[in-house]
């Protein structure tokens, strides 16, 4: 069984998908001993405060609008239970299990940081249900990003204390009877500790790390399949010459061009046609580094925020101990621009992606410019061939322009005028993982596409990297000889890309 040990500061997106997408009786999460001893010397701050008199935000006060009212200090503990049910007012599907995995991840690595002030035992109760398998039912919406992901952080949280509902060994039940049947029982809460397990942005980033990644894996398959569609529509590597793009040497631009000369390298069907009189190729070919490459840099930028944001403090109000020194400071580290940003930016240059590739679908199909079969299949009439794909990839391509419209450039006031500006982090998220679902089928559309029309320029053969990929799809996908439901094939060739099959590296 793998072993993981957080500390709080040095938790990797790989690690994180690692543990999202692993059987909990494949790794094992426990908390470091620099961490637990950051956390008793910030707990004891907090119990030491709670025997004086003075208001902490949280721990003896009303939260937001209400954090003028004192709270007796024999209720602290029930103020920590009804933080936690009274914020649990989310609505709409549930996240994944991987999402859950990696939100209840993030929230441990965030109070593992040891400026919360809370006790080691919480973080060990979060750390249980990876490794018991409890997975919190979570809905997605309800989040302004603003003050932390507030409501799908309580749904969370309330499987801790027996409440909520939570998914064990397939099956939703109460998060009571999970806890039970996972040998767990429930958590009692100390002061702050409701507080600081609602507050931060672990449920945008887990969201958008995941889709982050899925992201990254989409931008070098989008390559591979341009690549594909330029052997198949006997396009020029000229444009990806290594002069032209020294003009221009925007970093990612020269790695997609320098990439597409690799893939390309070695092929019969480049070199057939060496001496063509097409001068120049259409822009969804020729601009393939230009448009691929600035996904390259915006994704780069979107890794450094994730990377960041995975081991920040994103709690209100942190403690922080020096020596015999100590303080408790308010702030706004839980509010999620930095991650809703990033994740709109993700959406639009992976839309992008897909609105090429659209476009060199229309390519191959049209035999006005490929010179193939009608809709790369022959008996034309009696078979339609991939009319159809085309337009399921226009249709993925057009939902991507009204899911890529900026979520973090709206606001609206919450909490009575208290929390004025919010991110919407969590939304853009959401839909920055739509975006990625949607342009990762119209790659997949792209490769059914090209690979059926590398049939048609039989016998010479593609470059020998893009010859191995093409022979990875006929594993799934067989030629195309007269019409079926061809979206079994685009889900066979989605699952190969999952899977790592069609990469080139």
């Amino acid at each position: 069984m793998r072993e993981i040990q957080l500390d709080g500061q040095s938790l990797t997106l790989e690690v994180l998908a690692e543990v999202a997408y692993a059987s909990h009786d494949n790794v094992r999460v426990s908390l470091s001993k620099k961490a637990r001893d950051r956390m008793d010397r910030s707990r004891k701050v907090i119990q030491s405060m709670l025997r004086g008199d003075d208001a902490i935000y949280g721990v003896n006060t009303g939260f937001g609008l209400l954090s003028q009212v004192r709270v007796d200090k024999n209720k602290l503990d029930q103020l920590q239970i009804n933080l936690l049910r009274s914020h649990a007012a989310g609505v709409g599907q549930p996240l994944s299990i991987p999402e859950v995995r990696a939100a209840i991840l993030l929230r441990a690595n965030t109070l593992a940081q040891g400026s919360s002030g809370v006790s080691t035992q919480l973080v060990e109760a979060l750390l249980n249900l990876l490794n018991r398998g409890v997975h919190p039912w979570i809905p997605e919406q309800g989040s302004v990003g603003a003050c932390g992901d507030l409501a799908p952080l309580a749904h969370l949280s309330l499987v801790l204390i027996g409440e909520g509902e939570a998914f064990f060994r397939g099956k939703l039940i109460s998060g009571a009877a999970a806890l039970k049947a996972a040998k767990l029982k429930p958590y009692k809460l100390q002061p702050k500790e409701g507080l600081s397990l609602i507050n931060g942005t672990q449920i945008m980033t887990a969201i958008g790390a995941l889709t982050f990644l899925r992201a990254e894996a989409l931008a070098q398959l989008s390559d591979v399949a341009g690549a594909m569609t330029i052997e198949a529509l006997c396009g020029s590597k000229v444009p990806f010459d290594e002069d032209l793009h020294k003009t221009r040497p925007h970093r990612g631009q020269m790695e997609v061009a320098k990439n597409m000369l690799r893939l390309l390298e070695d092929s019969e069907i480049m070199a057939s046609h060496a001496n063509c009189t097409r001068v120049q190729d259409p822009y969804s070919l020729r601009c393939i580094p230009q448009v691929h490459g600035v996904a390259r840099d915006t994704l780069r930028s979107v890794r450094k925020v994730l990377e960041v944001e995975i081991n920040s403090v994103t709690d209100n109000p942190l403690v922080f101990v020096s020596g015999k020194k100590s303080k408790i400071v308010n702030g706004g580290n839980f509010h999620g621009e930095y991650v809703g940003n990033a994740m709109d930016q993700l959406a639009i240059v992976v839309s992008e992606l897909a609105n090429i590739s659209e476009q060199r679908i229309e390519k191959l199909i049209n035999p006005n410019f490929s010179g193939l079969p009608p809709f790369l299949v022959d008996g034309e009439g009696l078979n339609s061939g991939l009319m159809i794909v085309q337009v399921a990839a226009a249709s993925l391509v057009s939902e991507n322009k009204i899911l890529s419209h900026p979520a973090t450039v709206d606001s609206i006031p919450t909490s009575a005028d208290k929390e004025d500006h919010v991110s919407m982090g969590t939304i853009a998220a959401r839909k920055a993982r739509s975006v990625v679902e949607n342009s990762w089928n119209v790659i997949a559309m792209e490769f059914l596409a090209n690979s059926q029309a590398l049939e048609f320029r039989k016998p010479l053969a593609p470059a020998k990297k893009l010859k191995k990929t093409l022979a990875a799809i006929r594993t799934r996908v067989p030629v195309i000889k007269a019409d079926r439901a061809f979206h079994k094939d685009v889900e066979a060739i989605a699952d190969l890309m999952r899977t790592g099959h069609l990469s080139t590296r």
